[in-house]
């Protein structure tokens, strides 16, 4: 098959790119964004970028301001709250329904994902550690075949990781030990009570982090 045909169309890469910004918070909390700004950032046109700008404010990654403005969104304690009860509603039961699906293999390959997670909080690097975290849970939820969730999920995702990179810049990656561990020992126990629960644990530890950010705003 010609490659031409097979090759993510412009839009869609545009769209991915400012995407993965706003996830592991390249783009700060309150930033504004213009579409000339980002043509250069994205190297892409300006057709692609309008159109990524207007799929991520239906997202609510993003958010109109007067004058034409677009903003990151900056969480108050409200949004923290309501994000907290969606996250806590939505991802325990995708990681318990995931569970009964797991093979060792995937397991093998979530720990792998762990470990270069916890090498990145022993070296400060942020970056890795938003991927490598990301990258955890997602694999994880996929395992549970319900797309529905899975759209919700990262809807929820992308509105707290500008403030979960705040949180690292902050206190560092080593504020940051996660439930992984507990994670990874119920997979293989195929525990799919206590699998949710450590998740539980885990996304409760990142909202608290947040949530404490706020108040030294």
């Amino acid at each position: 098959m010609d490659q031409r045909l097979t090759k993510t169309p412009e839009h869609q890469r545009a769209y991915q790119r400012l995407r993965e910004m706003i996830l592991f918070g390249e783009l700060a909390p309150g930033q504004p964004v213009t579409i000339l700004g980002l043509i250069d950032r994205l190297e892409s046109g300006m057709t692609p970028v309008r159109e990524a700008l207007r799929r991520l404010t239906a997202e609510g990654a993003l958010q109109h301001q007067g004058n034409r403005r677009v903003v990151v969104p900056q969480l108050d304690k409200q949004a923290l709250a309501e994000l907290a009860f969606a996250r806590l509603a939505l991802e325990p039961h995708l990681a318990e329904v995931a569970c009964n699906a797991l093979t060792n293999n995937t397991i093998d390959k979530l720990a792998v994902v762990d470990a270069g997670l916890n090498e990145a909080i022993e070296k400060g690097d942020v970056t890795g550690y938003l991927h490598g975290n990301h990258d955890f849970h997602m694999m994880l939820y996929e395992q549970a075949n319900a797309p529905l969730l899975m759209s919700l999920v990262t809807s929820l995702w992308l509105r707290v990781g500008p403030s979960l990179r705040v949180v690292c810049g902050r206190w560092g990656t080593m504020q940051l030990a996660d439930c992984h561990a507990s994670a990874l020992a119920a997979m293989r126990a195929r525990d799919a009570a206590a699998l949710g629960q450590a998740i539980r644990a885990d996304i409760t530890q990142g909202i608290d982090l947040v949530g404490a950010s706020l108040e030294n705003a």
